[in-house]
């Protein structure tokens, strides 16, 4: 049976657990890797912290690989979690120099980046997704890690959880910049997925899987890639222009009007081999996507 993961409610609760003093502030600090003192083996059952974590690793030494491939920088990286998450603390924290900035969603509930913060996807990628860094851009980040290791090294005042903010925001708008270079560097590698996803719906629907088991979802193209929902709509939106949805709605309007072409399918027909449990739902997407109903389109087409 397996454990239940181990919850970290504030952070305070992380630095005990890492050997560290408590927080100079409890809702937000700073942890140095090479200064943490733990047995990762104590957290094989997994964790969950109710806070956000940015950490900046360094000295990779080749443990982590984009997807089956390579990655980019052996300077250092990036790796987000938002609160809520599961992680292995094991996969985490062993092996790297850096350190993590961990921030409680009390700290910034005053804040616009309250809101902000949830649109930055890279909350969502997975570990084998993280950001890899340049020389340059290494710098860039470790200087607002140690400005906000700073503020938090003063007296603290009625304008330093400000600056703190304006700091963190900061930070992810440099990390959203830097994740656009890595979708360009690795344009490439981007492209072979690009191509496996093309691939994957040609079959789905050249085997009538669609029939068997309904339409293709983003889930489930990410899983076939080995890639998160999140990262998979991000490196195809960077390469195509459309999120993963629209991209699969774009394949399949494509088998829809192939199959339409076919004077001996109906369109009820055509709906079902699709994957779609009411022909209403097929029409409705068709009409969306085409400006025509398939009955108009199956008409047109034969009329020409």
């Amino acid at each position: 049976m397996k454990s239940q993961p181990k919850i970290f409610r504030s952070i305070t609760e992380l630095h005990k657990a890492m050997g560290q003093a408590r927080p100079l502030h409890p809702l937000i600090s700073i942890l140095n890797y090479g200064q943490a003192v733990f047995d990762p083996k104590d957290f094989e059952q997994r964790i969950i912290l109710d806070f956000y974590k940015i950490s900046f690793k360094t000295n990779f030494s080749g443990k982590l690989r984009y997807g089956q491939g390579y990655y980019d920088f052996e300077e250092g990286g990036m790796s987000f979690v938002a609160p809520g998450q599961i992680l292995k603390m094991q996969d985490e924290e062993a092996n790297y120099d850096g350190m993590s900035l961990h921030i409680h969603p009390d700290f910034i509930r005053p804040y616009p980046l309250n809101t902000t913060i949830k649109q930055y996807g890279f909350f969502n990628y997975s570990a084998s997704e993280a950001l890899y860094l340049s020389d340059k851009e290494k710098e860039t980040i470790l200087g607002v890690f140690h400005k906000i290791q700073e503020e938090l090294g003063e007296r603290l005042d009625h304008f330093s959880q400000d600056v703190i903010i304006t700091q963190i925001e900061l930070l992810l708008h440099y990390s959203n910049r830097f994740y656009n270079r890595q979708f360009i560097t690795r344009k490439a590698v981007n492209h072979d997925v690009l191509t496996k996803l093309e691939l994957l719906l040609h079959d789905y629907f050249k085997d009538d899987a669609s029939m068997k088991t309904g339409l293709p979802t983003v889930h489930f193209a990410a899983e076939q890639l080995h890639l998160s929902p999140r990262y998979l709509t991000d490196l195809l939106r960077n390469l195509t222009g459309q999120n993963t949805q629209q991209f699969i709605h774009h394949k399949l309007i494509e088998k829809a009007k192939e199959y339409l072409s076919k004077n001996n399918l109906t369109v009820a027909e055509v709906a079902y081999l699709l994957g779609f449990e009411h022909p209403q739902s097929f029409n409705k997407l068709f009409k969306k996507k085409t400006n025509f109903t398939p009955t108009a389109f199956k008409q047109s087409f034969h009329h020409n």
